[in-house]
């Protein structure tokens, strides 16, 4: 079985021309040949390609792999720690140190009441945008502002400083930034989150940041949870309030079904982030020998998982190339990854797509793009997290 395994050299870099919202050619190949390859790392290190639903869902469920930064065998160099607080990239006891003081703070329950607020807040976006007349840059009028302005809410950044923290997040996660660049607005974001804790210590105000501050976490580990939770707050939904808007205007038998019958809002925000995967590949390294699809993964060795070709398996979903916001087999789609390290803000997120989404088709029923399709500029597939740069728009006046 070995000899006929499918192997990959290096992640592609690009998508199909054409395709925007397709995984890169060469991982849906890969899948087609099954759901695990050979792969080597940009480091030289050999290592495994997941590509198959079952098998990524199974991995993020196993504790035999860790997501521990510091185990990351991918060249020979050594890869330090997460700094304190980053618990995305720790296992537990250390990760359940720095989540469970947040789960309570992230129900679906508690998500529900901000509904009000973050209709507010779409609508006070819609209308600049409306007032300031087309065309507009979709990204920067409404898909960034709205995540931005409700995590940093939720944290307790100041109204004023929202703007420069957006800078600093798109710098050091959208992948186009010299190396240079990229630990200059990490280290500045750094400092700013430290000011930010110890401002909540002293004076604390009606958010998360100052109640966390009543716990035994220590600042270090606080401004690291913070950077987590704003990072992935804001990117995260960004990308899929931008690219999923793109998809809509694309299909445009989906976005009439779906102005037609708001009942199906909640299920085409599902099938949007089952389709796009705006978060494509995480990585575990295995702490034992495994078995895995036929295939022993030795110990020490890291696996990259691929949640976009995972989210398009056929032997998971019908048809799954195809955007169906009726779908009735998109439940249990990775977009929000799964196991411990599921997206402790996948409640948010959902409430921001399920208000963003309705009220801009609504208050511009001739929404169109501005630009060719093919001119829409994309995120490379570097970045950490996928979407558009920008998204020129018109509608009728």
């Amino acid at each position: 079985m070995s000899e006929a395994l499918h192997t990959l050299t290096a992640l592609p870099t690009e998508r199909q021309a054409g395709c925007p919202f397709d995984p890169p050619a060469e991982l849906t190949d890969a899948r087609r040949h099954g759901p695990i390859s050979h792969y080597t790392h940009p480091g030289g290190k050999p290592g495994w390609l997941i590509t198959g639903y079952d098998l990524v869902r199974s991995v993020l469920a196993d504790s035999r792999f860790s997501s521990r930064k510091e185990l990351l065998n991918v060249g020979d160099f050594e890869v330090p720690p997460a700094p304190p607080g980053e618990f995305l990239l720790m296992d537990d006891p250390q990760h359940r140190r720095y989540r469970q003081p947040l789960a309570g703070k992230f129900t679906v329950r508690r998500m529900r009441l901000l509904t009000e607020r973050v209709e507010q807040i779409t609508a006070d976006c819609l209308d600049a945008m409306e007032k300031a007349g087309p065309p507009a840059d979709l990204v920067t009028a409404f898909a960034k502002p709205i995540p931005t302005l409700v995590i940093c809410e939720l944290l307790g950044v100041p109204y004023e400083d929202r703007g420069s923290f957006q800078e600093q997040i798109d710098a050091f996660m959208g992948g186009e930034t010299s190396e240079e660049e990229l630990i200059a607005a990490y280290t500045a974001t750094q400092e700013y989150l430290a000011e930010l804790v110890a401002a909540k210590r002293a004076h604390p105000t009606d958010d998360v940041l100052s109640e966390l501050t009543g716990s035994d976490l220590t600042d270090e580990e606080l401004k690291g949870i913070s950077l987590i939770l704003l990072a992935a707050g804001f990117d995260t939904t960004a990308n899929m309030l931008s690219l999923g808007t793109f998809a809509l205007l694309q299909h445009p038998e989906q976005l009439a079904a779906l102005r037609a019958d708001p009942a199906l809002t909640d299920g085409a925000v599902e099938e949007l982030l089952r389709y796009l995967s705006v978060a494509k590949t995480f990585m575990r390294t295995a702490l034992e020998d495994v078995e895995l699809g036929g295939q022993t993964i030795k110990a020490g060795t890291t696996v990259v998982l691929s949640y976009n070709t995972a989210n398009r398996d056929p032997e998971r979903f019908a048809a799954p190339h195809m955007l169906d916001l009726r779908r009735q087999d998109g439940g249990g789609h990775l977009a929000f990854s799964h196991g411990i390290h599921q997206c402790l803000g996948q409640q948010l997120a959902r409430v921001e797509m399920r208000v963003a989404f309705p009220a801009l088709f609504h208050r511009f029923p001739t929404l169109r793009l501005a630009v060719p399709a093919e001119e829409v500029a994309l995120r490379p597939e570097t970045a950490d997290i996928y979407g558009v740069k920008s998204l020129p728009v018109t509608w009728d006046v």
